[in-house]
């Protein structure tokens, strides 16, 4: 009987100049540690010379999906992971990146480490860049109006974000505040923020309005209410694939609807939200669900209000209504239906 081959497991910390790089056979041992240049060539020079079979980990991070494109054919299973749950390198008193490389190698062997998902092809990844530059630019563009909003309380003019939207507005804002040259300069500088992270909003959702007509699932998931293209999108992107999850509490604590036991020793047992979900997830499923709740004569509305009358809070209510679109969401992209209101209850409550 031949033996079996050691499995080399690599870990790397990866830094803009720099990558360190760990190879270990098992946990008690020092393992073999080496720092190049942060490139494909460097990195992957040290990756040739470990024999097969090996295993390669390394955190997520701006530089995670060009590394996973360009070594993961280079070993036999890569693991991007997520650097939140590496408590043990994070909270370790003597830190240096030797020492973080070598302790995420442990801990990759001890099978602790959580893997985050990356889209598989390059073109969806791409994608997922414009959505994620989408919501930040909204929360760019929220933050110029609350500073402008903010300066405007300063003269006890109190407005909304409609007040200075539009050049009729503005004018109307301008003959509510002191006519000084000073008012105007920072007025100028402030609204001049607002428009440039307003244009880019706007170019960014039809840019997104265009993605969103090309994929098939995004057409059919504007059916339901509450979602419009750049919500399809923005689930279509995060989740990336609807056979991830094994079942739909493991979605909804992903999506952030998802409630977790906590407790510690002999203390009382709290259930909340999960913590460490997707924030963009939540935002747009939870958003839908305030959309379809407001909307008439839709499923979702009927379920909140039978809800909110059976004594369920408001939040409470609405966050089963975001459950349920979300297992309407990955149904139909599983199945490949159509939204139809008569079946989104079928089967029970969500």
């Amino acid at each position: 009987m031949s033996r079996t081959s050691k499995v080399h497991y690599i870990a790397m910390d990866t830094h803009g100049k720099t990558t360190t790089i760990c190879v270990k056979t098992r946990v008690d041992s020092p393992g073999v540690t080496t720092t190049v240049e942060t490139s494909i060539a460097a990195i992957r020079g040290v990756i040739e010379k470990v024999p097969r079979p090996r295993k390669m980990a390394f955190e997520e991070g701006p530089l995670a999906d060009w590394l996973l494109r360009n070594l993961q054919d280079h070993v036999d299973e890569t693991q991007v992971c997520d650097p939140r749950k590496n408590a043990l390198i994070a909270k370790d008193a003597s830190k240096d990146d030797p020492i973080d490389a070598g302790k995420l190698c442990d801990l990759f062997i001890g099978k602790y480490l959580k893997a985050v998902h990356h889209p598989e092809s390059r073109e969806r990844a791409l994608i997922k860049q414009v959505v994620g530059l989408y919501v930040q630019q909204v929360k760019v563009k929220v933050r110029a109006a609350n500073q402008m909003i903010a300066y405007c309380k300063r003269w006890g003019v109190v407005v909304e974000e409609a007040a200075f939207a539009t050049a009729q507005a503005r004018a109307l804002l301008g003959c509510r505040l002191p006519a000084d040259e000073t008012v105007k300069g920072i007025m100028g500088i402030l609204l001049a923020a607002y428009d440039h992270s307003a244009k880019q909003v706007k170019q960014l959702n039809r840019e997104l309005t265009r993605y969103a007509k090309e994929q098939e699932v995004v057409q059919r998931w504007r059916a339901l209410p509450g979602i419009g293209p750049v919500r399809g999108m923005v689930l279509f992107c995060y989740l990336d694939t609807p056979w991830r999850f094994k079942s739909k509490q493991a979605l909804w604590k992903y999506m952030g609807i998802g409630l977790v036991k906590r407790t510690s020793g002999d203390g009382p047992v709290k259930v909340g939200l999960e913590r460490t979900c997707n924030r963009h997830l939540k935002n747009a499923i939870v958003g839908a669900a305030e959309s379809a709740i407001l909307k008439k004569d839709n499923p979702y509305r009927g379920r909140f209000e039978k809800w909110m009358a059976d004594g369920i809070d408001r939040r409470n209510s609405r966050r089963n209504v975001a459950r349920a679109l979300a297992c309407t969401v990955v149904g139909m992209w599983k199945n490949g239906g159509v939204y139809d209101p008569e079946k989104v209850f079928g089967g029970g409550d969500a």
